[in-house]
C-alpha cells in the first residue's frame, strides 16, 4: 500500500479560508484558492490547480465555513485531487495562538480543542476562526489526522527575560499576560532557508528576520531559536504595522477614556484598525506611499520616516540582544518587494557591519538572495516567506512520528 504523501493546509479566518494542497514528496502544490467573503450575498471562491488548467472563480451565497469547505472540496475533485483521496495524509490548521501550553505542531483531539477555546481571549480576532476551520474539517475527515500548526510556538524558546513584562507577576501570571510572538511559522521557515543561503547549518547562525507585510515583526533568532520578539500578548506591540499602531505608551489608552471619553472598544478599533500606516497617512500600501513620496506629499514621506525609524531601532536592539550578528534577513510582501524600505532601514549602519548593495537591492526577484556587498561583514538577504510549506512540512513530519 502506497504511503499517503499529501497535506492540505487550511487557514481560516473570520469570514474566508485560504488553502493550499501539497504533495511532501517534494513540497511542490498541487492546488491553492481563497474563499473569502463567507456569510455574505458576494461570497467568492478563487481555486487555481497548479499542474495543468486555469484559474476557476465561483461566486454566489457561501453560508458558513461548513458550506465554504465542501466547495473546497468540489474544486479539488474536479481536478482529481478530491479531500477523500487515500493520499491525503492530514490537514494542516494554522492556529494563531498556542499561549505556553503549545510549542510544537500537535495532533488535535478534544482536549487541544478546548485548550485552543480558553486561549481566545488573548487572541478574540484569530482563535475562533481557527476553531470554527478544524471543527469543520474534522466533520469533514473524521478519519484523518488534523494537525495544530501554532503561530506562537517558534517564540516559546524566548528566555522569561524576553518573555515577561514589568508587571505585577501574581497579577500576569492568573491572566496569562506575557510576550508570545506571532508569524513563527514563517520566522521559523526564513531563519532556515536564510541559513541555507549562507551555507550553514541553522544552529551556526544569529539573525534578524524582519517580516513586513500589512502585519509586521521581527526576531532575534540565534542558532535556529528565538530569543527575541516584536509582538507581544497580541499583535498589536512592535514595528509600524498598515493599520496597527506598534508599541505605544500604555497611558495613552488611559488618556482617550478620561479626554476623549473612548471606550474599551473604540480604543481597541483605533489601534488596530485605524493606525500605522493607514493612520499616518491613509494608505496601507507601500506602493501607494512611494507614489505619493515622488509627487511630494509630506504626509506619506513622514508616515515612511516613522514606519523605518521604528525599524532601525529594533534591528538596533536586537543586534545588541545577539551580539555577533551574521544576518538581517527581509521577508514578507514588504520586505520582499520594498527595495526603499530595506536601504532606508539599513542606512547608516555601516559601522555595525550592515550595508546594502544598491545594485543587487534594486533587483526583483522571486528568489531567496543576498543583496549586500561580497565582503560585508553581516550578510543582508531577502528570503521569500512560504508559511503553508512550513505548516505542511511541520504537519507531515508529525504525522509521519505517530504513525
Amino acid at each position: 500500500m502506497t504511503t499517503p504523501t499529501r497535506v492540505l493546509v487550511l487557514n481560516s479566518g473570520s469570514s474566508s479560508v485560504k488553502y493550499q494542497l501539497l504533495d511532501m514528496n517534494d513540497g511542490h502544490r498541487l492546488a491553492q484558492g481563497l474563499v473569502e467573503r463567507i456569510g455574505e450575498e458576494t461570497s467568492r471562491l478563487v481555486h487555481t490547480p497548479l499542474q495543468g488548467g486555469g484559474k476557476r472563480e465561483r461566486t454566489g451565497p457561501i453560508a458558513d465555513h461548513a458550506a465554504a469547505l465542501k466547495a473546497v472540496a468540489e474544486e479539488l475533485a474536479a481536478d482529481g485531487l478530491g479531500m477523500d483521496s487515500p493520499e491525503l495524509a492530514a490537514i494542516g490548521h494554522r492556529v494563531v495562538h498556542g499561549g505556553l501550553r503549545f510549542t510544537e505542531p500537535t495532533v488535535i483531539d478534544d482536549a487541544v480543542l478546548a485548550e485552543i477555546e480558553r486561549l481566545v481571549p488573548v487572541a478574540p480576532l484569530h482563535n475562533p476562526a481557527n476553531l470554527t476551520g478544524i471543527r469543520t474539517a474534522m466533520a469533514l475527515r473524521p478519519d484523518l489526522p488534523q494537525i495544530a500548526v501554532f503561530d506562537t510556538a517558534f517564540h516559546s524558546t524566548m528566555p522569561e527575560a524576553a518573555a515577561r513584562y514589568a508587571i505585577d507577576v501574581e497579577t500576569a501570571d492568573a491572566h496569562r499576560i506575557r510576550r508570545y510572538g506571532f508569524h513563527g511559522t514563517s520566522h521559523a521557515y526564513v531563519s532556515r532557508e536564510a541559513a541555507r543561503l549562507l551555507g550553514k547549518e541553522p544552529s551556526e547562525v544569529n539573525m534578524i528576520v524582519l517580516h513586513l507585510g500589512n502585519g509586521a515583526s521581527a526576531s532575534a533568532v540565534r542558532g535556529g531559536r528565538c530569543v527575541d520578539t516584536s509582538m507581544g500578548l497580541t499583535p498589536l506591540e512592535g514595528l509600524v504595522m498598515g493599520t496597527r499602531s506598534g508599541d505605544i505608551d500604555p497611558a495613552v489608552t488611559f488618556h482617550l477614556k478620561r479626554v476623549a471619553g473612548m471606550s474599551a472598544d473604540e480604543i481597541d478599533v483605533l489601534l488596530n484598525k485605524k493606525s500605522g500606516l493607514v493612520g499616518l497617512c491613509g494608505d496601507n500600501d507601500m506602493r501607494e506611499i512611494h507614489r505619493r513620496i515622488e509627487e511630494g506629499d509630506e504626509r506619506a514621506a513622514l508616515a515612511f520616516d516613522i514606519y523605518v525609524h521604528r525599524l532601525k531601532k529594533y534591528i538596533g536592539a536586537y543586534y545588541a540582544v545577539l551580539g555577533r550578528v551574521d544576518a538581517v534577513v527581509f521577508t514578507a510582501g514588504v520586505g520582499e518587494n520594498a527595495a526603499p524600505v530595506r536601504a532606508a532601514a539599513l542606512a547608516g549602519l555601516e559601522g555595525l557591519g550592515i550595508e546594502v548593495d544598491a545594485d543587487l537591492n534594486a533587483v526583483r526577484s522571486g528568489e531567496a538572495r543576498l543583496i549586500s556587498p561580497e565582503k560585508a561583514r553581516v550578510a543582508v538577504a531577502v528570503v521569500p516567506t512560504d508559511e503553508e510549506l512550513e505548516i505542511a512540512r511541520q504537519t507531515f513530519a508529525l504525522v509521519r512520528k505517530t504513525v
